[in-house]
């Protein structure tokens, strides 16, 4: 069973994504990049040189339901006939948009962000959404962690890995340790743990760093040799990576709860003197306020700071 990395353009900072081509009976493809003309030419192009055209792929796999990851999923899935779409189904909100439910807003609103960016944030998402189509939810099979996904001639095993976004996914082949994670582990990107509703209570958010945490010890766990990640190189050393990352998130703690003080903060001004270069771009903005909450929460999880809600917004002191 070959697992080929193919790279493809995207029109974020973060540059070109890595989707994976399993070239094994029933052909795979785990991502599938924006939806682009040039990363649609290019898929083609680079599926055509590893003898695939896309009328040959039987099964499309989703990490998680990013644009730049499954932006062209519904484009191939119809050019191919007879292609099944999987992902988890904590991952299906995502599919219908990150900032168009009123879940959403109202994440935002607690975190005290202002009706006039919770606006300029709508229309940022308006444009990203356009490097996707949405999906129903009876277009797509869901994933379920320990699933098995058989081929010809060896499995990858389901691994959820929640965090970046509730649905993540990892996929591991347990004969060699190679593993393809998405945005779960990058070699020079520490992953950002995206605001989200609670899958399973949407009138709450989603604890994303903690469930991070969490998910990076259960992949070292599987001790991982070669890890395909979704953007950038493999990564060849995953405990490197692993203590990393760790010492990156004590870091952010360190500094987020640092701006908390005894008299109170949103997390919205703990987003802007954290991130202030982040704050007034459009994009990096939501991953900022993202980022920020994120920690918050986690402090307030370990009893490092407290919160109490506030006319609705949520007030985080020392």
């Amino acid at each position: 069973m070959k697992i080929l990395p193919l790279s493809l353009p995207t029109p974020f900072y973060v540059g070109d994504v890595n989707v994976y081509l399993v070239k094994s009976d029933p052909v795979t493809l785990i991502d599938v990049g924006p939806k682009t003309t040039e990363a649609s030419e290019l898929l083609v192009k680079k599926l055509r040189r590893n003898g695939i055209e896309l009328s040959d792929i039987r099964r499309i796999v989703l990490t998680h339901a990013h644009e730049d990851h499954c932006g062209l999923a519904k484009k191939v899935r119809d050019s191919a006939k007879n292609a099944e779409i999987f992902i988890h189904d904590w991952e299906t909100g995502h599919l219908f948009g990150r900032l168009e439910h009123t879940q959403q807003h109202e994440l935002m609103r607690r975190a005290g962000v202002p009706e006039t960016v919770i606006e300029q944030l709508r229309q940022t998402y308006e444009k990203v959404s356009l490097l996707t189509d949405s999906l129903s939810g009876y277009e797509f099979s869901n994933l379920k962690d320990e699933d098995e996904l058989e081929f010809e001639n060896g499995i990858l095993s389901v691994v959820h890995t929640p965090g970046h976004t509730p649905g993540s996914c990892s996929f591991f082949r347990r004969s060699d340790r190679t593993l393809v994670c998405g945005d779960c582990v990058l070699k020079r990107i520490t992953p950002n743990p995206v605001i989200s509703p609670d899958p399973v209570d949407t009138a709450k958010r989603f604890k994303s760093l903690r469930m991070y945490i969490e998910s990076l010890r259960k992949l070292r766990e599987l001790a991982p040799t070669r890890v395909y990640g979704g953007h950038g190189e493999p990564i060849y050393d995953f405990e490197e990576i692993y203590h990393r990352y760790v010492r990156a998130i004590d870091a952010r703690q360190a500094k987020v709860t640092g701006f908390v003080p005894r008299d109170g903060i949103t997390g919205w001004e703990v987003a802007k003197r954290v991130f202030p270069d982040a704050i007034d771009d459009e994009v990096h903005r939501f991953l900022a306020i993202s980022e920020s909450v994120a920690h918050l929460d986690y402090a307030a999880s370990e009893e490092i700071i407290g919160v109490e809600i506030d006319n609705g917004v949520e007030i985080y002191r020392r």
